[in-house]
Order: C-alpha cells, then structure tokens, then sequence
C-alpha cells in the first residue's frame, strides 16, 4: 500500500453508544480517525498509543548520524517504529527532517546526542553493544552475525556512512550483502533489513 493509499484509509465517527476508558480520543471519536494506525489503536489518543507499546517494544535501539542534516532519518524512525525499536538516536544535529517519518515519530522515543563520543558514552552506561552497520573492508556479513539482544544499531549518513569516531568506538560494524552493481543502499532500506535480521536471529526468544 502506497503511502498516498494509506493516507486516505480511516474510519468515520464513532458509531452507537461511545467507549469508556482513558485511551479515547473525545474529538476522533466525534469526527473520526484518519490516522495510519492499525486497528487497535483506532480512536485512541498518540498518548495512549505510546503508553500501549512501551509494553511491547524489543531491546534493540536505533541510531542515526545526523551531521549533514540527512533526509533520511524520517524514514529510519518510520521503520523503527514498525519493528518496535525501543528508542531511536539522532547524534549530532538535534533538528532533523521529519517528513518521511508519516509523524510515526509521534509514537517513538526519540532521544538526541550532540556527539559521537556523547552517544557512545551513554550506550556503554547502558550495557548496549553498537552494532555498526556499513560496508568496510573488514565488516561482517550480516547473514553471518551473531546480533546481541541488548544492541543499537547505528546508521551514518546517506553520502559518507558511518563516520571514523563511530566506527571505532562500535563493538562490531556488520554489512548487508549485496549482489548487484551499486556499493551501497539507502540508508532508509539499510535500517529497515538491519531490524529485520535482528527480529529473525533469535534473540527475542
């Protein structure tokens, strides 16, 4: 489904007798939910969402470098919030293009590191392995990893990758195997196959 499709997908007003329960939105239930949500979560307020998957999310975060102001990221916090990321990081730039994010980041934790160094110091406070993901010389085949149940995955930017600090201060720097002409993918996909891989390795079981 396109986003464009997804946009106009929603329901009307609440029809019959109205719910009960602090999760209900008063207006949405008045003129109804327009909102990319699932089912679940219809007429509910983003505050209750939020709470509802607090409960659910899996132990890996996400972070992104954002020193050149990547447009990217929006779409990063969308995939993250998809695969239920328990934060997402923005290190360096605390302003960042939200657009692709489809105001998922409404329904995410989203904390903000002025620094590479500020950012690995806290993961380390944290007990969280970085898991670099970039292609190098010496990266490892993602196929082939063993992820760490308590990680964050780290993205660079769309032009240049990880910077030098963060790939030597990461645990391990893993690549996504390719097999056509291009070096590398959208940072935006990257994310997306990096959580993928990580739900489908077995650490959440």
């Amino acid at each position: 489904m396109t986003d464009e499709t997804s946009a106009r997908v929603g329901v009307g007003p609440w029809q019959g007798e109205l719910p009960e329960g602090e999760q209900w939105d008063p207006e949405l239930l008045a003129n109804g939910d327009a909102r990319n949500v699932i089912d679940k979560y219809r007429y509910w307020t983003v505050e209750a969402i939020r709470a509802d998957l607090d409960h659910a999310r899996h132990s890996f975060h996400v972070a992104i470098e954002n020193f050149q102001h990547d447009s990217n990221i929006g779409s990063v916090v969308r995939s993250a919030n998809a695969f239920g990321a328990k934060e997402v990081h923005v290190v360096g730039r605390k302003r960042w293009n939200r657009r692709g994010a489809m105001v998922t980041d409404r329904y995410q934790h989203i904390r903000h590191h002025e620094s590479v160094e500020a950012f690995l110091d806290w993961a380390r406070a944290e007990g969280l392995a970085v898991v670099g993901i970039d292609i190098t010389e010496t990266s490892i085949p993602m196929e082939t990893y063993a992820f760490p149940r308590e990680c964050v995955l780290v993205f660079g930017q769309e032009s240049v990758g990880l910077s030098e600090e963060m790939m030597v201060g990461a645990d391990d720097v893993v690549h996504i195997t390719q097999y056509g002409s291009t070096r590398s993918i959208n940072v935006g996909a990257a994310a997306s196959v990096a959580m993928w891989a990580w739900l489908q390795s077995g650490v959440t079981s």
